[in-house]
């Protein structure tokens, strides 16, 4: 079969059955890309005449450019579940990706900010105009809830219940409900009642957060938002969207919450996901000891 059926029928695979985030997407792609063309260049032939031989050497191929173990891993990753899903679909007899295993490395745990470094980032929108409040209910939210980036920007007034003090998270393969604290429900209620009526574009806007246009707001957008509070606040530490997740999920632990109920919030599909803030924490436990302990 012709490599660009192959790929063609990978994508839609990843696309509507998977429902794979963007990010997973594009890399899974470009690996299965990269790798059609080293077979064509060094091997003279496509995905389904490669066999267990030419993939162990395009991976040693990898390795000898210099890549690093993190990315050699993951292009081995996107090969395999390449390979296995044209096996299941009956598109090669045998699947010769089985020989690839990735290089053991030691995982890079999250950064996460200190309980002090969260509480100095949320002062700093100051509510004197409309950005004001909409960036620390932006904020609030984000650290209260955990969501992603990708989820916050994409919820809609009608997902927000402030007499429950909950919001709905439309996340990649099921909807779920996560509870606020006060704080975040004031400053969400005041910027929804008062502010939001006042930046949108349009009366049939959904969009809870929008930007300076009265549009939805977008990625891009709220990382600069981000950035710009990093900066004012001063914190060393490279902040993005995703540091007030992890952090978020370290602080709950921290302070007792069951691994089942965090990976619940977070939308784990998988529990060993929510399991490296264990590490986190028992990594900052470590440190604080041989700093304070006399003897160490």
């Amino acid at each position: 079969m012709k490599d660009s059926v192959c790929f063609s029928k990978y994508e839609t695979f990843l696309r509507e059955e998977k429902r794979a985030s963007a990010n997973t997407l594009s890399s899974y792609l470009r690996d299965v890309r990269q790798l059609g063309d080293y077979l064509r260049a060094n091997a003279d032939c496509g995905y389904a005449g490669a066999d267990e031989r030419v993939l162990s050497e395009y991976v040693a191929h990898l390795r000898g450019m210099g890549k690093s173990v993190a990315t050699v891993s993951r292009a081995i990753a996107s090969i395999k579940s390449f390979y296995s899903f044209l096996q299941e679909r009956d598109l090669i007899a045998s699947n010769p990706s089985s020989v690839l295993v990735p290089d053991k490395s030691a995982q890079k745990l999250p950064q996460i900010l200190t309980s002090g470094e969260v509480e100095l980032l949320l002062e700093q929108p100051e509510c004197v105009d409309a950005k004001g409040y909409r960036d620390r209910a932006m904020l609030e939210l984000l650290y209260a809830t955990g969501i992603r980036v990708s989820e916050l920007i994409h919820l809609d007034v009608s997902d927000v219940n402030l007499p429950a003090g909950i919001i709905t998270c439309h996340g990649r393969d099921r909807d779920r409900a996560i509870p606020l604290y006060p704080t975040a429900i004031k400053a969400l209620g005041e910027y929804v009642e008062f502010i939001r009526p006042r930046m949108v574009a349009s009366p049939e806007e959904q969009a809870l957060f929008v930007n300076v246009s009265g549009e939805r707001m977008s990625r891009q957008g709220f990382w600069k938002l981000i950035k710009a509070y990093q900066t004012k606040a001063g914190i060393e530490k490279d902040i993005t969207p995703h540091t007030l997740r992890h952090s978020f999920a370290a602080h709950l632990l921290e302070n007792g919450a069951d691994l089942r109920s965090i990976q619940e919030m977070l939308g784990h599909a998988d529990i060993s996901s929510t399991q490296i803030y264990s590490q986190l924490v028992k990594k900052q436990l470590k440190d604080v000891y041989q700093r304070a302990h006399p003897r160490a």
